[in-house]
């Protein structure tokens, strides 16, 4: 009952009444020790119990240490509290609601021992009451010397038993439980019939069940089902009303289950009030956690994780992802979804240098586009190098997609963007370094015995389209595995951010895709690294791949390992196609625009580094086929007419192939030098004709005529772009 009404005990303890003064201060040394904020000590025991709890306080210097609750045992007694009134002061106690019976009153103080016969004990009665001997009647005690008299009377230092309302109300319930059995099992009969001998007690105790009568105070008496009649009682305060004077007052009262109480009254000087507290209240957001053995008033106050509210004064409930204690913790509030706005540092930073990079992406088009006949641009292969472009602007693009507020179709941008924009570029540039590097495989040969395949324009975008094609399988394949869509990420607890549901996978296959590009990339670059500026843009090429590799190596951790994953990407990308833009494109655009004399074709056509032997060393045919071509060269004039071999036309106009003018004669064994030259065309020519053993050297400047048994060798110098 005491737990349900929030009321915790500390101790519990038993004590005899007669109970020597060692167990009263062994008690009291338990109740100081053992919690010792448990102030408050609740007597269910009798009067002069009380009273020694009250001389060992006294004993042990213990006043005011405690606070006495008692129950109906010490009443309004002064018997109790006689000579330690310090001790007792502040006691509250409870007493039966019992009004004095003033009839009994008129009744009792006027009987006598002469002339109260009916009662065999009154006389025993008088004795022990004034200590004395009655003459004529057995003597009570030795020790009673004096004889007693007739001025001695009841009404000396009478006070009427606190109880004497009850005692008379049960003797009635007993006479009227008996005259109900008797008119119930004896009807019409006087006195006991058959059926009441022997007297059932069980019979008896139904008939007083059902009894109901008016009690002496005017009350009315009855029994509940378990026997009880309804509770009154008046609650008493024991306080110091004067200097030296102590008394009990009436502060309040419990009749049938309500509670009247006067705190003003008990708790008159406030700062006297005892605080009889285990454990203070636990404040906001803390929850009470009960140590094993303890009891359920004794706690430690923990406050619950940040994540979490009070559920109850002893539970913690952690809020699901997404949500988040409100400010009084007791439930959850969700938290708001961020992304990434338009206004946001980060995002403006990305979107300005996206802009610029498109900016200047435009404008190189343009450039290219405008001066696509020029020597530079043609020089570059042009066709791959609008792919690279084209690529390089869809990197910039990618940005907005990835900033944009996640929706679908912004997802499936993204994914497209990101694994298209730089397979674009290092498909076309890995066919572009290729071609380059099987261009200097075979000048390792010194007879050419096959013309090497796929060197067109047409093949060359062939193959790039094969690669960027290989990518958007990839992407459509994951399309289907992983359908693009928008979800909520959870970084942290108090944390929920909107974004497309881009798996790692979904990440690392198309980037995986184009790291292989990249670093195939870098390979051919590496091996064309030494190839001189004017035969193509090699080491361009080169260091835009090595400045690539370090980029992405550091956007893999970066990305991985940080919940900037979107800035990461839109950084990297725009990075990687600045760093193609600028190494490839930048140089060339400078040319055309600010050294337009360099624009020219000698610029491009001219190395000084190239050497070819034509002829196959076994065919005489070949030998007077390379005879008669340069015969053809002697014969050429300066007159610019067309220049023709065997029904071939080897030229139109003087600026597209120049006659060689041998500067010595010769003959077998014979060496000439020639200075003009070679054309493109005619090598083509040449070519066509059946010469394909054509091998090309470095550091070579003179072209020489070496005339043996095994064919005519030519060594050609400023030759551009040779096909074998």
């Amino acid at each position: 009952m005491s737990a349900k009404e929030g009321i915790c005990i500390a101790h519990s303890y038993k004590i005899y009444s007669n109970a020597g003064e060692q167990s009263f201060d062994k008690l009291l040394r338990k109740l100081r020790s053992h919690l010792p904020k448990a102030r408050v000590v609740a007597c269910f025991c009798e009067g002069m119990t009380v009273r020694g709890l009250l001389m060992a306080m006294r004993r042990l210097g213990l006043a005011g240490e405690f606070l006495l609750l008692g129950s109906d045992g010490w009443a309004d007694r002064y018997d109790v509290t006689d000579g330690y009134q310090r001790e007792a002061v502040g006691g509250i106690t409870i007493k039966l609601q019992s009004p004095d019976v003033k009839w009994f009153d008129d009744y009792y103080l006027q009987l006598r021992p002469e002339t109260n016969h009916r009662n065999p004990w009154f006389q025993e009665f008088w004795q022990h009451r004034f200590q004395c001997r009655l003459e004529g009647f057995p003597q009570e005690n030795p020790k009673y010397n004096k004889t007693c008299t007739s001025q001695m009377t009841l009404r000396t230092q009478h006070v009427q038993d606190s109880k004497m309302g009850f005692v008379i109300n049960a003797i009635y319930s007993m006479a009227y439980g008996l005259h109900n059995m008797q008119m119930s099992l004896c009807p019409g009969y006087v006195g006991l019939c058959d059926a009441m001998k022997p007297i059932d007690g069980r019979k008896l105790l139904e008939s007083l069940m059902k009894t109901n009568f008016t009690g002496v105070s005017g009350d009315m008496i009855l029994f509940d089902e378990n026997g009880d009649s309804p509770g009154r009682y008046e609650i008493m305060n024991f306080k110091k009303m004067g200097k030296d004077y102590f008394d009990y007052i009436n502060v309040g009262s419990w009749d049938n289950g309500e509670l009247k109480m006067d705190d003003d009254e008990i708790w008159s000087e406030k700062n006297n009030i005892i605080r009889s507290v285990c454990s203070e209240p636990c404040e906001k957001g803390q929850i009470k956690v009960i140590r094993k053995g303890e009891v359920s008033c004794c706690w430690t106050c923990t406050p619950c994780k940040e994540n979490e509210y009070v559920s109850d004064e002893y539970t913690c409930k952690a809020c699901q992802l997404g949500s988040w204690p409100n400010d009084e913790l007791t439930g959850c509030d969700l938290i708001p979804v961020q992304y990434l706005r338009w206004g946001d540092p980060e995002p403006i930073a990305a979107v300005v240098f996206a802009c610029l990079g498109l900016l200047a992406t435009l404008f190189v088009t343009a450039i290219f586009i405008m001066y696509r006949d020029t020597p530079v641009v043609k020089s570059s292969s042009r066709e791959l190098c609008y792919i690279i472009l084209a690529g390089i602007c869809l990197g910039y693009l990618c940005t907005f997609c990835l900033i944009a507020k996640p929706k679908q179709i912004y997802c499936y941008l993204q994914r497209i963007g990101i694994g298209l924009s730089p397979a674009m570029s290092y498909s076309a540039l890995v066919t572009k370094t290729n071609r380059i590097a099987r261009i200097l495989a075979g000048s390792k040969k010194k007879i050419c015995t096959k013309k090497p395949r796929f060197m067109s324009a047409c093949a060359q975008l062939v193959i790039a389209f094969i690669l960027i094609c290989i990518q958007l399988g990839i992407i459509v394949a994951l399309f289907i595995m992983e359908p693009p869509d928008i979800m909520h990420d959870y970084p942290s607890i108090r944390e929920v951010y909107l974004i497309c549901n881009t798996t790692n996978l979904g990440v690392v296959t198309p980037l995986g895709y184009n790291g292989l590009l990249i670093l195939s990339c870098t390979f051919y670059a590496f091996k064309t690294r030494n190839v001189p500026a004017n035969f193509n843009e090699a080491k361009y090429i080169a260091f835009t791949m090595y400045t690539t590799c370090i980029i992405w190596l550091a956007f893999v951790p970066i990305y991985f390992g940080s919940n900037y994953k979107i800035i990461t990407m839109c950084f990297s990308v725009s990075l990687s196609a600045t760093v193609a833009l600028g190494c490839m494109f930048v140089p060339k655009v400078y040319i055309i625009l600010a050294k337009p004399e360099r624009n020219v074709r000698s610029a491009f056509t001219t190395s000084t580094v190239v050497r070819m032997h034509v002829g196959d060393g076994k065919s005489s045919s070949a030998a007077s086929r390379s005879s008669s071509l340069v015969n053809l060269w002697k014969r050429r004039g300066s007159s610019g007419e067309t220049l023709r071999y065997k029904g071939r036309r080897l030229a139109q106009h003087k600026s597209e192939i120049e006659c060689f003018t041998p500067k010595g004669s010769m003959g077998n064994g014979g060496r000439a030098t020639m200075t003009r030259v070679f054309n493109e065309t005619l090598l083509q020519h040449y070519v066509s004709l059946g010469y394909n053993n054509i091998q090309s050297y470095i550091r070579l400047r003179t072209i020489t005529w070496h005339s043996t048994h095994l064919g005519d060798s030519y060594c050609l110098n400023n030759v551009r772009n040779i096909h074998c």
